[in-house]
This record gives C-alpha cells, sequence and structure tokens, in this order.
C-alpha cells in the first residue's frame, strides 16, 4: 500500500458561531491543509498520485478561501467554518480528482499550532 501527501496553505479569518447564536471575536489563521490518497498499486509512470496536478487542484479549491472571511464565503452560509468544515469542504472538492485506485483516506487542517481537525471520506479509515 502506497500513500501520498500534499500540503497547501491559505490565509483567511473567520468567527465561530456559538449554540446561542453569538459569534466568537473574528480572527486570522495561516491555515494548513494536507490531503492524503492511498492505494495500491502505482501507474505506468511509477505514482499514485501526481503531486503536482494534486497541488494545482488544492491551489484552485483554497483560491476560493484565501483572504476571505470564511463566514462570508458561500459554502460555509449554513454552518460555522471550522477547520472540521473546512476539512470537508476541501473533501468534497476533490471527488473524482484520482484515478486508477487511488483514493482520498484523509482531508487534515491545522488551525493553529498543535490544533488538527482531519475528515476521513466514509468508508476509507
Amino acid at each position: 500500500m502506497y500513500d501520498v501527501s500534499v500540503t497547501r496553505t491559505f490565509v483567511a479569518t473567520h468567527q465561530l458561531r456559538y449554540p446561542d447564536g453569538t459569534l466568537e471575536e473574528l480572527h486570522e489563521h495561516v491555515w494548513e491543509v494536507t490531503v492524503t490518497y492511498a492505494g495500491p498499486a502505482l501507474d505506468a509512470t511509477g505514482l499514485l498520485v501526481d503531486f503536482v496536478p494534486l497541488a494545482q487542484r488544492m491551489d484552485e479549491i483554497l483560491s476560493v478561501l484565501h483572504e476571505q472571511n470564511l463566514n462570508h464565503v458561500r459554502v460555509f452560509r449554513n454552518h460555522s467554518p471550522s477547520a472540521e468544515h473546512v476539512a470537508l469542504y476541501v473533501a468534497e472538492q476533490l471527488v473524482g480528482f484520482a484515478g486508477h485506485g487511488a483514493r482520498l483516506t484523509c482531508v487534515a487542517v491545522v488551525e493553529a499550532p498543535g490544533c488538527v481537525a482531519r475528515y476521513y471520506p466514509p468508508g476509507e479509515r
């Protein structure tokens, strides 16, 4: 079994919404997002997933979030822009990206040093 990970970053502000409807103070993070693919076989080039197109796709996905207040980004309109929801959003954008048996196994989002949220697509953990 092989796995391949690519990490990219973006800068954004956010405010979590508490159960009573109030918002925490607006604050900024340098978010670090790592996606991991796994699979049993390599392609004819000797790759599980090519780093370059994966990094480019991640940059496209994260460009929607970069230098934004995540509370104002459409995808987070109906729920708090937590690290967990950022991980889910990234995973949803990568559906169908890899071929030849590679599968997305984890999206990890570091919101601050030592604070990591991970999303494991169903059936992949």
